[in-house]
């Protein structure tokens, strides 16, 4: 209780809403404020992902050109995924699928996988130990074929800056199935600028490709937007799971903690391109290379029946 406050909206919320008109109509969003200066925004009908984040009223991420998308104009073939990627702060990639489309095992795979396209169900929140508490889960299944369960956490501090993530995926069904997962983390302007600074915690990394290999000694080193930029992707084999960006001109960043037992993989997704200019910052349990590579790789995971996996993100803001 406040004798200052007449409701607790004052000091922090989650409210609910639908967008109204374009492809995004219909979508229900959970916008989140702590009261300490963070606010975002859960896509509920995209797997529960963030779609905005700032903070004290500066954006942070990425938001790609087709805005807020629908998932009834989702398109699951070849690269149809870019159609409806909105990007912002978390883009969940899997669960059977991440990366390149492919065929593996005689199934034609989109890019990334569908998980984020599908809506949640059974959402609820509430406010308990000084947190935002918000969960919901996510079907990824269909008939002859794979069956997983992803229940999904987000606790939100009221005292600091802190959203702590907990998903679980579980395999419902009575077979094996494979299961890949990547968190697009996908940072934008005004928090990444040719002035940011990125800070991994790797032992090494190697370029995906060829157009990569062009920027290996200053993949970190972010630089003003281009015309024609052409994407890079680094691979980092992690100490731990730390990754930062700071603005010194903001005077704050922020930073994604992770176990890397959970998710041994990390991307950096560099894309310096004028109008699409965004760094991701990407844990993964793979690299986005497509099934068939992981596969022959001998680094697809697969859960038995019943079995589950669960990967927990901490993301902070950074104040120094």
């Amino acid at each position: 209780m406040n004798e200052y406050v007449g409701h607790s909206s004052q000091l922090y919320s989650v409210e609910e809403h639908r967008l109204i008109g374009g492809k995004g109509d219909g979508m229900r969003l959970l916008e989140v404020n702590n009261g300490k200066g963070l606010m975002f925004t859960v896509s509920l009908d995209r797997a529960g992902d963030i779609s905005k984040m700032y903070y004290k009223g500066t954006n942070l991420v990425f938001v790609g050109p087709c805005g807020y998308v629908s998932p009834e104009y989702y398109d699951d073939r070849g690269l149809g995924f870019l159609k409806s990627m909105s990007a912002g702060l978390l883009t969940t990639c899997g669960l059977t699928a991440v990366g390149s489309p492919c065929n593996d095992a005689g199934e034609d795979l989109p890019l990334h996988g569908t998980i984020a396209n599908t809506p949640a169900e059974n959402v609820s929140y509430w406010i308990e130990d000084n947190k935002i508490n918000i969960v919901l889960t996510v079907r990824d299944a269909r008939l002859f074929g794979h069956k997983l369960l992803l229940t999904r956490k987000y606790e939100c501090s009221l005292d600091k800056n802190e959203i702590i993530l907990t998903d679980t995926v579980e395999n419902i069904d009575f077979e094996d199935t494979p299961y890949m997962i990547l968190y697009h983390m996908n940072m934008g302007y005004p928090l990444l600028s040719e002035n940011s600074i990125i800070t991994l915690d790797s032992k090494s990394m190697r370029p995906r490709d060829a157009e990569a290999e062009k920027g290996a000694e200053c993949a970190l080193n972010m630089e003003k937007p281009q015309v024609g930029y052409a994407e890079q992707c680094f691979y980092y084999d992690m100490n731990t799971g730390f990754a930062k960006i700071f603005n010194p001109d903001l005077g704050f960043g922020l930073s994604i903690n992770y176990d890397v037992n959970e998710l041994p993989a990390f991307t950096e997704w560099k894309l310096m391109k004028s109008g699409e200019y965004v760094l991701g910052l990407e844990p993964g349990n793979v690299n986005p290379d497509g099934r068939d590579i992981v596969r022959k790789e001998g680094k697809l995971r697969i859960l038995k029946p019943g079995e589950k996996a669960t990967q927990t993100l901490i993301i902070k803001i950074e104040n120094e």
